[in-house]
C-alpha cells in the first residue's frame, strides 16, 4: 500500500521534473556506489571533440557533488522551482520546457568552456530559480526565516550564500546570466517596440512533448507554498 501511494505520488510529477531530478539522484547513487567516478562526467571540450565522449555534454549537469549538505540544497532548489516552473507559466507547454532546457544548456555549455567550470547542474538550477522569480514578482519570499525579500531578489540572495559558504559565485552568476537571457528574449523583447520573438521551439520537439490533452484529475504543486520548506517559502502579495 505505501509502495503504491509513492508511486503514485512519483508520478504526479511532471514529466520533465521527474525525468531531470530521477537522473541526477541516479547519477549521485551511481558515483557513491562506485559504480562510476566524476571523472567520467565532468565537461571536458577536448575529450568530447577529440575522443567524441560526447555524454559529457549532458552528465555535467547531472553530477552536484557527493551526498551531504550542497547536494541536498541542491536536489530541493532543483525540484521545487523546476516543478514550480512546469505546472505554471510552463503548464501545458512540455515541449517549449525541453526548448528551455536545450537553450540554456546550450548557453551554459559555450559559457562553461571559457569560465573553465566542469559541472554546470548548480548554475542550470539559479537559471530555473531566476526565470520563476521574474516571473512571479510579486511573491514574497523568506530564506532561512532570516530574510524577507521579493522574488525577483532570489538569486541574488542564493549567490550571497554561495559567498558565505565560500564557494565560487561564478556558477551562481552563470545561472543568472543565462537565465537573463532566456527571459529576456522569451518574455521582454517581444513585448518591445519592434521586437519579435526569437525564440521559438521546433515542431519537432512540440510532436515529441505536447499532448493534444490535459489530464483532467492532475494535481499540480501549489505556487503558494510548494514543498513546505521555510527556506524560499513564497508568499503572494495581497493573498
Amino acid at each position: 500500500m505505501a509502495y503504491q501511494t509513492l508511486q503514485q505520488e512519483y508520478l504526479q510529477i511532471p514529466v520533465v521534473t521527474r525525468a531531470y531530478t530521477t537522473a541526477c539522484v541516479l547519477t549521485t547513487a551511481a558515483v557513491q556506489l562506485e559504480i562510476i567516478t566524476p571523472f567520467q562526467l565532468y565537461f571536458n571540450p577536448d575529450l568530447i571533440l577529440r575522443n567524441y565522449q560526447v555524454w559529457r555534454l549532458i552528465t555535467n549537469f547531472l553530477f552536484f557533488g557527493p551526498v551531504g549538505f550542497n547536494f541536498l540544497f541542491n536536489m530541493i532548489f532543483l525540484y521545487r522551482y523546476c516543478r514550480m516552473l512546469e505546472e505554471g507559466s510552463f503548464r501545458g507547454r512540455t515541449a517549449d520546457f525541453v526548448f528551455m532546457f536545450l537553450f540554456g544548456g546550450l548557453l551554459m555549455t559555450i559559457f562553461g568552456t571559457f569560465v573553465s567550470l566542469v559541472f554546470l547542474g548548480q548554475a542550470f538550477t539559479i537559471m530555473l530559480v531566476y526565470v520563476w522569480s521574474r516571473r512571479n514578482p510579486n511573491v514574497r519570499m523568506n530564506f532561512f526565516g532570516l530574510l524577507n525579500f521579493q522574488a525577483p531578489f532570489l538569486p541574488w540572495v542564493l549567490m550571497g550564500f554561495s559567498l558565505l559558504l565560500g564557494n565560487s559565485i561564478i556558477v551562481d552568476l552563470l545561472g543568472i546570466a543565462v537565465g537573463h537571457v532566456y527571459f529576456f528574449l522569451e518574455d521582454v523583447f517581444p513585448n518591445q517596440p519592434g521586437g519579435g520573438r526569437w525564440l521559438k521551439t521546433p515542431s519537432i520537439i512540440k510532436m515529441l512533448f505536447d499532448t493534444p490533452e490535459e489530464d483532467a484529475n492532475y494535481n499540480p504543486l501549489p505556487e503558494d507554498r510548494p514543498g513546505g520548506f521555510a527556506w524560499g517559502e513564497g508568499q503572494r502579495l495581497g493573498g
